[in-house]
């Protein structure tokens, strides 16, 4: 593990209490059978952890294996998710609540309302839109609100290169991307969500 990859802090310190947190993920399961795994074991980690699960309210894919996993170990599930996913028949029909929304925008908002803190799993352009948006509002002070990344082997290791290449060349300041939790270890990723109480108050408090 790199220096960039382990948990930093800084001395702007947030009080924190995190009750649940927002999981993206693909919609996917992906062709490595370590991509279910992981999503499985962070939806049993959260139920253990007594940490409700937020996410896009999905069946397929690497949503649907976590959500099931949450559920199968007593979790507390809350989907959201778009009228359009609803009609094509991807809500998962076991979770604790599903929210319906008319736009993805929406989805956002909704998620991020619900949550206490964010975890990314593998996935594609909506995984990664949904991170970046909301480490951007972090940045923005919009809110503050731990971050983290679930490395299943490797997976995020070359976006945290360019995040590092950003840095190195002025376009990132190196707070915000320490403030990003990275772990391959599901409950140690949760643990340090739970435990991070310094957060930057937003990209100018330096």
């Amino acid at each position: 593990m790199t220096a960039m990859q382990q948990t930093c802090t800084t001395p702007f310190v947030v009080n924190y209490r995190m009750h649940s947190v927002a999981v993206f993920c693909g919609a996917s399961i992906g062709n490595k059978p370590y991509f279910v795994e992981a999503a499985r074991a962070i939806g049993t980690a959260l139920a253990e952890a007594n940490v409700t699960l937020v996410y896009g309210g999905g069946h397929v894919g690497l949503m649907g294996q976590m959500a099931d996993s949450a559920l199968a170990s007593g979790g507390q599930v809350i989907g959201v998710m778009t009228r359009l996913l609803v009609d094509k028949e991807l809500a998962h029909k076991g979770v604790t609540e599903l929210h319906i929304v008319s736009t993805m925008s929406e989805r956002k908002t909704m998620m991020a309302d619900l949550a206490d803190g964010f975890v990314s799993l593998p996935g594609g352009y909506g995984t990664l839109d949904e991170f970046c948006e909301m480490v951007t509002w972090t940045q923005l002070g919009l809110h503050h609100k731990p971050h983290g990344l679930l490395n299943v082997a490797g997976f995020f290791d070359p976006l945290l290169a360019f995040f590092q290449t950003a840095v190195d060349n002025g376009f990132l300041w190196q707070a915000m991307l320490d403030m990003v939790h990275v772990s391959d270890d599901p409950k140690a990723l949760i643990a340090a969500l739970q435990g991070d109480t310094s957060l930057p108050k937003d990209r100018w408090s330096k």
